[in-house]
């Protein structure tokens, strides 16, 4: 596999690829750079409602116009505009999501829900025996 492959399937390479690209090529830098990659995740979520009500045929006048598969694109696409636009508020986004989730997870599922980093084992080398 290529560096450019191992970076695209590593999440938060992949996020920081993507947010370096944006802001090689940004229109608009600052505090109105910034609010405008925050309104994009509003944008990103109307695609999604719009492929669910194509899925499900609400619109009498379109009928059946998407696929459930378009659904989960769009999904995927506001997960990635969000992490590319929390990557915008700080360089810490992995740390920063990580920390927020266990928090979410220990809100709703538990204290025993939720695994701390310093919990989970190293992971072995190729051939390494424990």
């Amino acid at each position: 596999m290529s560096e450019q492959n191992d970076r695209s399937a590593d999440l938060w390479a992949g996020i920081d690829d993507l947010w370096t690209w944006l802001e090689a090529d940004q229109p608009l830098g600052g505090r109105e750079g910034m609010l405008l990659r925050m309104l994009k995740l509003s944008e990103e979520v109307g695609e999604v409602a719009e492929a669910v009500i194509g899925a499900t045929g609400q619109n009498p006048r379109k009928g059946v116009t998407h696929t459930w598969d378009d659904v989960q694109a769009e999904l995927c696409d506001v997960v990635i505009t969000a992490l590319v636009a929390l990557r915008t508020l700080t360089p810490d986004t992995r740390q920063v999501f990580t920390r927020h989730l266990a928090r979410v997870m220990e809100r709703s599922l538990g204290p025993s829900a939720v695994v701390h980093p310093q919990d989970v084992p190293t992971p072995r080398g190729v051939g390494e025996v424990r």
